[in-house]
């Protein structure tokens, strides 16, 4: 998301979820004031290969419960980030002590990126760090390509960490969504992930689409 009165215009949607990009290079990049939004839906800040300083201080600025990271972050990196968010004895303080129960922990997302295979030994050393997996599809840009990428690798996906489906989901994906959430590779599926394909302009969303869409995924079929 990027503009204020959009942004007002989804959240009547109910999503769980709203994302705000800090990353120079992309056309969503966030800068500004994010309106009061309803605490039923969480606000989650997505980050490219930057400092954790950088990503508590947008944390405290912007009361974000997600994070999730679209770079080549390490398991290493990730548990630092995971330490930081809990403690309060950092230099800088940025945040809150640690939170007591486990509905208000920011969550952890990393992104993995997947064309046509996919090797997910690559998980493993963040298994038991990250609260989920995001699969978005490879392409030139982090993120925002316009396409998907074959569902179907997931079939091998051995984790029980859950997951979010990401990478060019539009409308004419209703079916194969529907589809998929059928067979058991979507036992670990937390969420579907739309972004580009709903656009109007690089952070400006289709509200009638994203309307139809949402309509189409709660008929009972």
């Amino acid at each position: 998301m990027k503009f204020p009165e959009n942004i007002q215009e989804v959240t009547l949607l109910q999503p769980d979820y709203l994302g705000f990009i800090f990353y120079e290079k992309s056309p969503r990049n966030f800068e500004g004031k994010i309106l009061e939004t309803p605490s039923t839906i969480k606000k989650t800040g997505v980050f490219v290969d930057t400092s954790i300083d950088f990503i508590l201080q947008k944390v405290k600025q912007y009361d974000f419960k997600a994070i999730q990271l679209h770079g080549n972050e390490s398991a290493a990196y990730c548990q630092d980030l995971k330490d930081a968010l809990i403690s309060d004895d950092r230099p800088h303080r940025f945040l809150k002590p640690v939170r007591s129960s486990e509905d208000d922990k920011i969550k952890i997302w990393k992104v993995f990126s997947i064309k046509d295979t996919f090797d997910f030994d690559a998980l493993k050393p963040y298994e038991g760090i990250v609260d989920c997996f995001l699969f978005d599809t490879k392409g030139k840009e982090k993120g925002g390509n316009g396409y998907t990428f074959d569902w179907s690798v997931l079939k091998n996906y051995s984790s029980s960490t859950p997951f979010i489906l990401s990478g060019g989901i539009g409308l004419e994906e209703t079916d194969s969504i529907l589809s998929f959430l059928k067979g058991p590779e979507s036992n670990y599926l937390y969420a579907i992930d739309v972004n580009s394909r709903f656009e109007i302009e690089p952070g400006l969303k289709n509200i009638e689409k994203l309307k139809e869409f949402k309509n189409l995924l709660s008929v009972d079929r």
